[in-house]
């Protein structure tokens, strides 16, 4: 049981420049006895409004370094302070604000909300046993215009689809990776190094792109070019939901479309997920 949804924005000032970080954070716990549940005794039960003020403690006291950090603190708080709680999970995504730059010159303390992608991550831990952390990025949304396509697939009577060399591949991507056992990680540059290791091998080179010839090889590329440059990953998920768009047919309208207008199709849409690990 836990607590959901705790939001709130921790600003620090150094003089006239201000930081801020606007995060959500869901704690769950699982306590060493299961009395609450067979004999309605709450004897060790931590109220979940008890759970909310100690995030908010933890913030106010320690401020937010990372999230993963952050995650860490408050997944080591709940060990060492109940002895009753067997294992702690702490998720927590930030908001994403970005500082306003004018004619390039960062502003002292105005921010921009830019929609590319949320961060999170999750720690977790079982009593005795080692602290586990995930990291990650959701909702964001990437679009090739061309050097995408799906041929060569499996057909039968029930096939309707017809194959194609050049198509825009949009989704939504959800990339979750783990550290494994917690060490003591610059987690800010690792994070922004995987984001760009995503977005690069999503692209291909920015002169040329490359092509890819299925979301399961696009989403492959991802993985093998994170896990080859970040040697702190241990595991990456990917999930891929694809946003399709559909040529508008305007020959009623006298006009050739050749790809120039379409529209995005919201539902049905194609997911594709998948997990690679080291050896």
């Amino acid at each position: 049981y836990g607590k959901n949804t705790i939001k709130f924005l921790r600003l620090h000032r150094e003089g006239k420049n201000n930081f801020i970080k606007e995060v959500e954070v869901c704690t769950h716990v699982r306590l060493t006895s299961s009395q609450e549940y067979l004999d309605g005794n709450n004897s060790l039960v931590i109220p979940t409004d008890t759970m909310k003020n100690i995030v908010l403690v933890l913030a106010k006291k320690n401020g937010i370094p990372s999230l993963e950090q952050f995650a860490i603190d408050i997944c080591k708080h709940f060990m060492t302070t109940f002895s009753q709680v067997a294992y702690v999970k702490a998720y927590v995504q930030e908001a994403p604000w970005q500082r306003v730059h004018e004619n390039g010159v960062p502003h002292v303390h105005s921010f921009i909300y830019v929609a590319d992608g949320i961060r999170f991550c999750e720690a977790e831990q079982c009593r005795n046993g080692p602290l586990v952390l995930f990291a990650g990025i959701k909702d964001l949304k990437l679009m090739k215009t061309t050097q995408s396509g799906f041929e060569g697939f499996y057909k039968n009577e029930h096939t309707t689809l017809s194959e194609t060399k050049d198509r825009i591949l949009c989704g939504d991507f959800l990339c979750k990776w783990s550290y494994g056992e917690c060490r003591d990680f610059d987690f800010d540059c690792l994070w922004n190094q995987i984001r760009e290791c995503i977005l690069e091998a999503f692209s291909g080179p920015p002169n040329s792109g490359e092509y890819s010839p299925s979301y399961q090889k696009t989403i492959n590329r991802i993985q093998m070019l994170v896990l080859s440059k970040t040697s702190q990953v241990q595991v990456i998920e990917v999930i891929l939901n694809n946003i399709p768009y559909n040529v508008v047919d305007m020959k009623n309208l006298h006009l050739n479309n050749d790809k120039e207008l379409l529209v995005p199709v919201e539902t049905p849409y194609a997911t594709c997920a998948c997990t690679l690990g080291r050896k």
